[in-house]
């Protein structure tokens, strides 16, 4: 069993930055790979970012590749999402997630509760 919690998640103006923390546990939590996704209101829940079980490969959703990264800290068993110059249209409640279908996948097995994040213009 996987658990995922998230934090970080906050009101900024935009142009600002924020940093997302996704908390996992599980004994087997070094072999999945993670993401993110987020779901904004009256919207369909999308995927934002990848990274490998390894760290070594990333993938990204176009409207967020050069301002968003994702990271993860194997030894903390964390996962990163560090969002630049935030646009309004990034406001959403985020998710983390956790699955063992590759980077490119949009199946995960896990998710976390969800981090809301709002970006004011």
């Amino acid at each position: 069993q996987v658990q995922l919690v998230e934090s970080g998640g906050g009101l900024v103006q935009a142009g600002g930055s924020l940093r997302l923390s996704c908390a996992a546990s599980g004994r087997t939590i070094g072999l999945y790979d993670m993401g993110w996704f987020r779901q904004a209101p009256g919207k369909e829940r999308e995927f934002v970012a990848s990274v490998s079980y390894s760290g070594g490969s990333t993938y990204y959703f176009d409207s967020v590749k050069g301002r968003f990264t994702i990271s993860r800290d194997k030894d903390k068993n964390t996962v990163y999402l560090q969002m630049n110059r935030l646009k309004a249209e990034d406001t959403a409640v985020y998710y983390c997630v956790a699955g063992r279908s590759g980077i490119y996948s949009q199946k995960y097995d896990y998710w976390g509760q969800g981090t809301q994040v709002t970006v004011s213009s």
